[in-house]
């Protein structure tokens, strides 16, 4: 399944230890996205529509209430890339 640029950067960020904090109002839906890296910067690039695309995949998925952190198959997803460090 071939996935598009966007949702690979962002199955890049959470394979490397990333997260996706779902923002929820005071009725526990989701009403906004935040994706940090591993260490601390927020992507913009995440949306909620992206979300929705990867959760649909099950690329991504909470544990207790926790942040949006990858799955095995998003492991699977996602292609390697070179790290610039």
């Amino acid at each position: 399944m071939d996935i598009s640029k966007d949702e690979q950067r962002i199955l890049h960020v959470l394979a490397q230890g990333g997260r996706i904090v779902a923002l929820k109002d005071e009725r526990g839906k989701i009403n906004g996205i935040e994706c940090y890296t591993r260490e601390g910067w927020l992507m913009t690039r995440c949306t909620p529509l992206l979300f929705r695309k990867l959760k649909a995949k099950r690329a991504i998925r909470s544990q207790r209430s926790g942040p949006y952190r990858i799955t095995r198959r998003g492991l699977e997803l996602v292609r390697a890339e070179v790290n610039n460090r």
